[in-house]
């Protein structure tokens, strides 16, 4: 065998060995989750047992219906056609993902690589994960304006924040002026960025598939809620509990917890409590939406992450 030849077969069990011990490491960090939050777990099963089953199958249905979702917005975001068997793979890999690394690292990473082995490059991989995230938070947006003209009262917003809202979005605004202007590389990543923006959209099917993935997205979580807030005969009507729902993942968004674990259930918790829900109905309400979109798919969803990197689909 050439020294030719011995390298390249180096290479490949190299690869091959990297690919082993990075899923070695997923399903350790998996079993260290589950274990550091074994009693929540275990309450969560136990507050559960005698809540009513077709709300909780409704819920895991739905629940289940937003990897469909993920991945349909994910093909809206960019022209080229990706597999779709492996597309929703990987969206329920990237959720398994979300929760091992902060505001959602893991699941941004998971559609990057997925993108660039698609034959993507590396600029237009990341346009459309984040042409992706911005039409998922325009649609809670749209969605929570929706629901706030439907409840009236139910969300207060504190004085100040909207002033303080507008000089945000100022902020921003003025930076990405700036570097587009003052910055050549800038500008011409945000150009090419905007032409795969118009590139998308210019194909009506593209961006149905985009903008209907991406409410559908929050709609489903929202439902996988008010199904389990059925189930344990939690006292407030359906508009609202999606109402707040948005509310508080929207808010829990600005914690960069792993997956929202602990800003996201404070949030709800705090929510439903504030709307008038008894507190421990509320707690057994946020574990079973947890446990619906959270532990029970934790698992296969990370062994689905280490099948899809031995395969070489990231």
């Amino acid at each position: 065998m050439t020294a030719e030849r011995v390298a390249v077969a180096a290479g490949r069990g190299g690869g091959a060995h990297w690919r082993t011990a990075l899923t070695l490491a997923v399903l350790v960090a998996t079993v260290w989750l589950a274990h550091r939050h074994w009693p929540l777990l275990h309450t969560g099963v136990l507050r559960l047992a005698d809540a009513d089953r077709r709300h909780l199958l409704a819920g895991a249905v739905a629940a289940c219906g937003t990897w469909l979702c993920a991945a349909l917005a994910q093909q809206g975001a960019v022209v080229p056609r990706l597999p779709p068997g492996q597309l929703v793979a990987a969206q329920f890999a990237a959720s398994a993902a979300n929760h091992l690394l902060p505001a959602g690292l893991g699941a941004g990473a998971v559609n990057l690589r997925f993108l660039v082995r698609r034959g993507l490059t590396a600029g237009r991989a990341a346009t459309a994960v984040a042409v992706k995230a911005t039409a998922g938070a325009v649609a809670r947006a749209a969605l929570i304006a929706v629901l706030a003209a439907a409840c009236p009262g139910l969300l207060r917003v504190p004085s100040g924040w909207g002033g303080w809202a507008v000089l945000a979005v100022l902020a921003v605004g003025a930076a990405v002026a700036a570097a587009a202007r003052y910055h050549p590389r800038c500008r011409s990543a945000l150009t090419a960025a905007w032409t795969d923006v118009k590139a998308v959209h210019a194909l009506p099917h593209r961006a149905a598939a985009l903008w209907g993935g991406s409410l559908a997205f929050a709609a489903l979580h929202a439902c996988v809620l008010i199904a389990v807030t059925r189930a344990v005969a939690l006292p407030l009507p359906a508009p609202q509990v999606a109402l707040l729902y948005l509310a508080a993942s929207g808010a829990a968004a600005l914690l960069p917890t792993p997956g929202g674990l602990g800003s996201l259930d404070a949030a709800l918790a705090l929510a439903l409590t504030t709307a008038g829900a008894p507190a421990e109905t509320a707690a057994s309400a946020v574990l079973g939406y947890r446990l619906l979109t959270v532990w029970l798919p934790l698992l296969p969803g990370l062994l689905v992450l280490g099948l899809l990197l031995r395969r070489r689909a990231l």
